[in-house]
C-alpha cells in the first residue's frame, strides 16, 4: 500500500517557495519551482549538512555551508564538493494536496 505524506496545501507553497516535510522519519525539503513540485531529502551529500537554508537557483539548491549544488527535479550533484546524488521522492498534487512519497523501500 502506498504512503503519502501531506507536505502542503496547493495554495501554501508559492512559486520559488521551499519547506521542509517529515516523510517516513526523513526530512525532506519540497520545492515548488514554476507550479511544479519537487522533493529532495534535506542533506548534502557531501559531509550531511542540511540543504535548506541554502539558495535556490534556476532549478539548483546551492549547499549553504561548501557551496555545492544539486538538481532540485533529479537530485544530481552538479559540483563538487558534492559528487553523489540527493536521493529524491514522488511528488504528486491530489485534491488540493501536496503529496510526497518515500518509495526508496519499495
Amino acid at each position: 500500500m502506498e504512503q503519502w505524506t501531506v507536505a502542503a496545501r496547493s495554495g501554501e507553497l508559492a512559486p520559488g517557495e521551499h519547506k521542509i516535510v517529515d516523510v517516513d522519519g526523513v526530512r525532506v525539503v519540497v520545492f515548488n519551482l514554476d507550479n511544479s513540485y519537487y522533493a529532495i531529502e534535506d542533506v548534502c551529500t557531501h559531509d550531511g549538512g542540511a540543504l535548506d537554508g541554502g539558495c535556490v537557483e534556476g532549478g539548483q539548491i546551492v549547499c549553504p555551508r561548501h557551496g555545492a549544488r544539486f538538481c532540485i527535479k533529479t537530485g544530481a550533484a552538479l559540483t563538487p564538493p558534492a559528487y553523489e546524488p540527493v536521493p529524491t521522492f514522488p511528488v504528486r498534487l491530489l485534491n488540493g494536496e501536496i503529496q510526497v512519497r518515500d518509495d526508496r523501500w519499495d
